[in-house]
């Protein structure tokens, strides 16, 4: 068994707590967003996906999270903490984890990772649709939930994924919390899963809403069988309390299919 996993994780901790952080901000947002604003084709990161750091701004948010999870109480504190392999989720969660004095590993899981773009990686929206027209327009007619990249993964792909999270979740003991550290689509995809959405409905909710870097998202099912219960979605007033900046980098809007 790979005793760096979830499975290893949760087994220890059960789950009737489930925090849900997006990282904080990374140099590949901060890069994404220039590139952007310049009407760049191509986003120039420091490092393949994998390794992109976090920015100043994104340590500081680390720490403004620690010291918010410090305030929980001793006996509601998560006994798992679970991430991302990627460098931006693992040190959002080990600076986290450090500010608040917990004392628990933090875990990886690669199931957790951010979506696999292929081809399209590093490519802006007008990247896409200047070096690979075809593919722009598959992805206009297919949408955001079923589009797949060549050699990436569709969000379809990703819940899959995080279906196998969830059922080790449902299926063990109650009495126990998992805070987990992943990425803006991964958390709207856990939603979508979580709450039974439909396409349309994942899909309007990408559209409308930006998860915020080092956000808090929690799920509590205190009788730590059935359905989770959505408490509270994208919370970052933890940052505005301690006058760290709060970053919005989302990802194209154009998420329906047309």
């Amino acid at each position: 068994m790979n005793t760096d996993g979830l499975k290893a994780a949760a087994q220890e901790a059960g789950a009737v707590d489930l925090l849900l952080i997006r990282h904080g901000e990374s140099e590949g947002n901060v890069a994404a967003t220039q590139a952007r604003l310049a009407g760049a084709e191509v986003i120039q990161v420091p490092a393949r996906d994998a390794d992109v750091n976090l920015s100043g701004t994104g340590e500081e948010q680390a720490r403004a999270l620690g010291s918010a999870l410090a305030r929980i109480a001793e006996e509601f504190r998560p006994d798992a903490v679970v991430s991302s392999p990627y460098a931006r989720a693992r040190q959002t969660a080990e600076i986290a984890v450090g500010e608040a004095g917990w004392p628990v590993k933090v875990r990886t899981d690669e199931r957790l990772r951010d979506r696999e773009l292929g081809i399209l990686d590093r490519l802006t929206r007008l990247g896409v649709e200047k070096r690979y027209p075809d593919e722009a327009e598959r992805r206009l007619w297919l949408g955001k939930l079923y589009y797949r990249p060549p050699g990436g993964e569709s969000w379809a792909d990703v819940a899959l994924r995080l279906r196998s999270v969830l059922a080790e979740l449902n299926n063990l003991g109650s009495g126990h919390r998992v805070m987990v550290v992943c990425h803006d689509a991964v958390i709207l995809l856990f939603r979508y899963i979580l709450e039974g959405m439909t396409e349309k409905e994942v899909l309007d909710l990408a559209a409308g809403t930006s998860v915020l870097n080092a956000s808090i998202t929690r799920y509590v099912r205190p009788s730590g069988a059935g359905p989770w219960t959505l408490e509270s979605f994208n919370v970052a007033d933890h940052l505005a309390e301690q006058g760290v900046a709060i970053t919005e980098h989302a990802g194209d809007a154009s998420v329906h299919p047309q």
